[in-house]
């Protein structure tokens, strides 16, 4: 159905991100713009949605030297008083090359709004 996003672990997901990441994420009000804030930020996630899975939907990734966006949608999905609950969501990604590995720079999440009537 999903993969588990970093086993409820941020120490599992930071190592994704450049130490100078910026992320917007889907359940924040406000900008992270530094480890500290991006690990509370995860911390926080995890705590209210428990369980928390990401399946990744369509992407369109285009790569342009050293630097890469990947732009597409993904639903997570976690446990509520016992019963699966999915919130889709729409996203894009700034990555950079470092050495061999591709690392965010740039993380902008949001809910996917209802299909207008």
């Amino acid at each position: 159905m999903g993969q588990a996003l970093g086993e409820g672990d941020p120490e599992k997901v930071l190592p994704f991100y450049s130490d100078d990441a910026v992320l917007w994420g889907t359940l924040s009000p406000t900008v992270r713009a530094d480890r500290a804030a991006l690990r509370d930020y995860f911390v926080t996630a995890f705590k209210v949605l428990p369980g928390l899975k990401v399946a990744f939907g369509d992407q369109l990734i285009r790569v342009y030297g050293n630097a890469a966006v990947n732009t597409g949608y993904y639903t997570f999905s976690y446990v509520k008083d016992g019963e699966t609950k999915s919130l889709p969501a729409r996203y894009s990604f700034t990555y950079v090359k470092n050495g061999e590995r591709w690392l965010i720079v740039d993380h902008h999440s949001s809910a996917m709004p209802a299909a207008p009537r």
